[in-house]
């Protein structure tokens, strides 16, 4: 551990209190929280992380898809610090800037597509979804089409939870009783390749998927719809693979519509498909835009960003009038100690080839991690190299779902955690999607705790008997 400090265990249940009692957590099940509170996380170093109580685990899940260069990189904090140092903080409004603001933009263009040149700074991933959206509308008002204002979103996508990026977001147990903006977006159907209908091939399944596009676009009329907006692969709505060809063929339709075609890279991107941007390299799409954020920063510092096209910058940078201004954005638009922090990250990122390394050992853990498909709720295993899915079934022929109640996703990530392993529980899933500096080495060791796992987790849903 990186920590040169041992927390004792006073520390720990004061934190724990402090937690419990002030902090309201994102996600968390408040029906158990408050007598069992959280695992605090207090040290990490490489690909391992520890908590106040000294145990040390294997992160499983980088952070939250985003620790990608792994922890404790001392290199990061040490430009975050000497940024801090210098200039923490001035504004980018007003014809005011930065450097690192400056230089990240430049580096971007230069690792995305070659369309997209212009770069729009927001907070995060939600933020950043968000802040495309009002631009999309401002855009097409700029060009004298105020009725293209429908969003095309997909049934299980996640695209954040800010007013706008939870309407965008498919799945329904995150707006249970919140409100959303619905008549500005609609859904089509996820492209889920292990729940497609019986008898239907891959190929079959994406006509029908692009057929469903093109008849939402004819019911709603083009002349009102801005912008599809898809995850190159879907993240926390069950790490779902399209069939090949979907995106370029659900690109085909925008451009024959007059429809954006927006890209959330805000998991894809940085590395975990093995490129810095998987839209064009790995599925040989020209988006529009591409949204990001995690793996730009790797976590360390709170960053998203915006990739826009020449095309659209054209008529985003020029002023409504005499005196108009692009009237949106953040006081932390182009934070200098955040993008310091993502310049740092994207030279460590090339420096040590670590998309190399994801092209080159996620294939393995691909291999590895299907080796668990015999435990007897493991019905599927999907993803691509370092974003992976097992999806939890009570019956591998019917494909049917284990009961809520039964917490499938969260025996299983309970019983790799108290074997020393980090993985992410969501419904009937278990997600796994590391540090990009994992090895075939460290891929035995968590397909080895996974196996105990899945045993231990099976045993006590039999007992339970919800098997």
């Amino acid at each position: 551990m990186t920590t040169s400090t041992t927390r004792t265990e006073l520390d720990a249940q004061t934190l724990w209190r402090q937690d419990r009692d002030h902090f309201i957590h994102p996600f968390t099940d408040y029906s158990t929280f408050h007598e069992q509170g959280c695992d605090l996380i207090t040290d990490s170093d490489g690909i391992y992380v520890q908590d106040a109580h000294g145990n040390r685990f294997i992160d499983g899940i980088a952070g939250l898809w985003c620790v990608n260069v792994g922890h404790g990189r001392a290199e990061i904090g040490q430009a975050m610090a000497d940024q801090a140092t210098r200039m923490a903080y001035f504004s980018t409004f007003n014809n005011l800037s930065n450097a690192p603001a400056a230089e990240l933009a430049a580096k971007l263009s230069e690792l995305a597509p070659a369309h997209l040149n212009h770069v729009f700074y927001s907070c995060g991933g939600s933020a950043a979804n968000d802040a495309t959206i009002r631009l999309v509308h401002y855009y097409f008002n700029r060009l004298g089409k105020p009725n293209k204002k429908r969003i095309i979103s997909r049934n299980n996508a996640y695209h954040g939870t800010t007013y706008m990026a939870a309407t965008l977001t498919g799945i329904a147990s995150n707006n249970w009783e919140f409100d959303t903006l619905d008549h500005l977006v609609t859904h089509l159907s996820e492209a889920n390749c292990y729940r497609r209908p019986e008898g239907m091939s891959e190929a079959e399944y994406c006509d029908h998927l692009v057929a469903e596009f093109e008849a939402t676009v004819e019911r709603i009329g083009a002349d009102n719809i801005a912008a599809f907006i898809a995850e190159p692969i879907m993240g926390a709505g069950g790490v779902l693979v399209a069939p090949e060809g979907y995106h370029a063929r659900m690109q085909a339709v925008c451009r024959a519509n007059d429809i954006l075609f927006i890209a959330d890279e805000v998991v894809t991107g940085f590395g975990r498909l093995g490129h810095f941007f998987a839209s064009e390299k790995v599925f040989d799409t020209q988006p529009d835009i591409i949204n990001c954020a995690k793996g730009l920063s790797s976590g360390y510092a709170p960053l998203g960003a915006t990739l826009i096209s020449d095309e659209l910058f054209e008529v985003l940078g020029t002023p409504q009038g005499k005196g108009g201004v692009l009237s949106t954005g953040f006081t932390y638009s182009g934070h200098p100690v955040s993008c310091a922090a993502a310049l740092k990250n994207i030279e460590i990122i090339e420096r040590e080839g670590i998309c190399k390394n994801v092209r080159e050992v996620g294939p393995y853990l691909e291999e590895r991690l299907k080796t668990l498909s015999h435990h007897a709720t493991v019905g599927d295993v999907r993803g691509s190299h370092f974003m992976m899915c097992l999806e939890n079934v009570a019956d591998k022929a019917t494909k049917e779902l284990l009961p809520v109640e039964a917490r499938v996703g969260d025996r299983v990530a309970f019983e790799a955690q108290q074997r020393g392993l980090i993985i992410r529980p969501v419904g009937h899933l278990n997600i796994v999607s590391p540090p990009l500096i994992w090895t075939r080495d460290t891929i035995d060791r968590v397909v080895d705790i996974l196996d105990e796992a899945f045993g231990a987790a099976t045993k006590t849903l039999r007992e339970d008997g919800f098997l």
